[in-house]
């Protein structure tokens, strides 16, 4: 798929095969042949003695998953391909940028899924079977279809492939990325909203939990903000960007009430609801939420968790 829509893919011609004699004969290899190398364009991670990860291949990377041929593909030909989809030269920092956030919210989950690598150490509480790979999956040949047209299913699955690819990777550059220079204000201007430093205002609803992650560890403070207010919200900064724990929770006899019930308990006037796990809450006017920030801090510090 990521060799498909590269700039030179019109003149690409894909043969579906394992036969040595055949694989010797195409200029890219990618899946098959128990052969990586790079320099003669040789992409299958299959082989004993392979694992390689994208921190192993390219310098200063973070993310240690063994990399399937998706990845491998992807460690070579990525930011080459986000340049061209995008625009943005493929030496700058933006495309960089775009190059981790595409692997670690798109390549590498299928890295890990074909490498049989486990989401987590642990019993998962539920399963996931909408994840792109098992929607791939539902695009195989089926066992009781005595004649289907593989070559067909493929080229729709590479297809559907690209397409989320280029939607997600258009998300990405069009809508994320520049939310950082939002998030990157809000914090420089921290102290300026607020004496504490620790609840930022964000103007609009922009994501930015992990923006604010990679900021926090670039400017060095990282665990300082707590609240982020942003339109008629409040929401707690989680300890991870895809966790559902906060920092510091909104007050524990807050979880889960709404309007007038919320409001006199809470001692603030027109409060809307805040979530039964606490992550986040809304108030009728800017002030309101602002006061439920401030009222939250407070009485964290008086627990002693902050």
């Amino acid at each position: 798929m990521l060799l498909e829509l590269s700039p030179s893919s019109e003149s690409v011609e894909i043969i579906r095969s394992r036969e040595q004699t055949i694989l010797d004969a195409c200029d890219i290899v990618v899946d098959v042949g128990d052969v990586f190398d790079p320099d003669k364009l040789r992409f299958d991670h299959h082989q004993q003695g392979f694992f390689e990860s994208l921190s192993s291949l390219i310098q200063g990377k973070r993310y240690t998953t063994k990399l399937s041929s998706a990845g491998l593909v992807y460690a070579y030909f990525g930011l080459d391909l986000i340049s061209t989809l995008t625009g943005l030269e493929s030496t700058s920092a933006d495309c960089s940028l775009l190059f981790d956030k595409m692997y670690e919210g798109f390549i590498e989950a299928v890295d890990a899924i074909d490498n049989g690598i486990s989401i987590c150490d642990a019993p998962t509480r539920y399963s996931i079977h909408t994840d792109l790979s098992s929607r791939i999956k539902h695009m195989n040949p089926v066992w009781n279809d005595n004649n289907p047209d593989e070559d067909a299913l493929f080229k729709s699955a590479v297809t559907y492939v690209g397409n989320e690819f280029k939607s997600r990777l258009s998300y990405y550059s069009n809508v994320w990325l520049p939310a950082r220079e939002i998030v990157r204000d809000a914090i420089e201007k921290r102290f300026d909203f607020h004496a504490s430093g620790r609840i930022i205002h964000i103007k609009g609803i922009v994501p930015w939990k992990e923006h604010l992650f990679l900021l926090e560890k670039e400017l060095d403070i990282s665990g300082t903000i707590l609240y982020v207010i942003s339109a008629l919200s409040v929401q707690c900064v989680p300890l991870s960007p895809d966790s559902f724990e906060s920092r510091l929770p909104l007050p524990k006899q807050w979880h889960g009430l709404r309007y007038e019930a919320l409001s006199n308990i809470a001692g603030i006037e027109n409060c809307v609801f805040v979530h039964s796990n606490g992550f986040i809450g809304g108030n009728k006017t800017k002030s309101g939420v602002l006061e439920m920030a401030e009222k939250s801090l407070a009485m964290g510090s008086t627990d002693g968790n902050v």
